[in-house]
This record gives C-alpha cells, sequence and structure tokens, in this order.
C-alpha cells in the first residue's frame, strides 16, 4: 500500500466513526499532517450561546491523532495524554483544526494542533502524546473500505 492509499483509508476510516454522524466533519491527511473541518451548530452550543469546550477538543485531538497516525501504516495509534487550551469563544462559522507531528520516534508520537475560526484566528491549541496499540489498522472501522468509493 502506499502512503496516499493509507492517508485515504485513515480519512474514510474516520468518516465511519460513529461519533462523527453528530459532528459531520470533514478530514483530510498528508504525512504527518492532518485538518479537519467543522460547520459550526447551535446544537454544539452551551448555555452561554457559544460552543461547547469539547467541540475544541475533538477538533484538536483528532487532528494531531490523525497526524500521528498517518505516520503508523500497521497500528491504529492510541491518545495517552493531551494538553487543551482554550482562548477565544466562537458561536457560528466553519472551524478548522490543523494537525502536525513534532517528533516521533520508536515508541511515542509528539503532535500539536491549533484550531481557527472563520476569520482565521486561532481560538484553541493542543498537544499531546500518542503511542501505537495493539490493534491492527486493518480491524478498524472502515479502514479497509474500497478507496474506489472516495472517488465518487
Amino acid at each position: 500500500m502506499t502512503r496516499e492509499q493509507h492517508f485515504r483509508r485513515l480519512e474514510i476510516m474516520y468518516a465511519n466513526a460513529p461519533i462523527n454522524d453528530f459532528y459531520q466533519p470533514k478530514m483530510t491527511v498528508a504525512h504527518g499532517e492532518a485538518s479537519i473541518e467543522i460547520e459550526l451548530s447551535r446544537k454544539f452550543h452551551h448555555a452561554a450561546h457559544a460552543v461547547h469546550g469539547s467541540v475544541y477538543f475533538k477538533m484538536l485531538d483528532d487532528a494531531a491523532f490523525f497526524a500521528a497516525n498517518s505516520l503508523e501504516k500497521d497500528f491504529f495509534v492510541l491518545t495517552t495524554s493531551f494538553t487543551t487550551y482554550l482562548t477565544r469563544p466562537v458561536s457560528s462559522g466553519k472551524l478548522r483544526a490543523q494537525g502536525r507531528v513534532v517528533n516521533a520516534n520508536r515508541t511515542q508520537f509528539i503532535a500539536e494542533s491549533v484550531v481557527y475560526d472563520s476569520e482565521n484566528r486561532e481560538i484553541g491549541r493542543g498537544n499531546g502524546i500518542f503511542v501505537r496499540s495493539k490493534m491492527p489498522l486493518e480491524d478498524a472501522m472502515g479502514y479497509t473500505n474500497d478507496l474506489n468509493a472516495t472517488d465518487q
């Protein structure tokens, strides 16, 4: 399998995760990087009419996670720790998270991510440590789906 096929399979796996039925994110993966977009909705708001921090966390963790898993072609990676900083509230528009691996060795990946609002202002950032699990990627939901399905 080529790197590009691995990246497309990760994108399909992400789209097939049941949690994403709620958020409806769009993700692209490249070597050591991932980008995620979510269109905001009132269903993501807390009682003060702004986006709940869980949306920030999800985007930041997912972008960093998939940046890390882009470098691991055999096993699903796991988040072992993740620190999140919420720096600006947002209520509407589209959010975009950019994740990238900043260090990789034989036992772990360190990745960071930043989430931006529709005006390209930073609204949060995070970093995490990710390790290889014992679960083969081929056993992950959607990873082995037909790549031709993404061409339609």
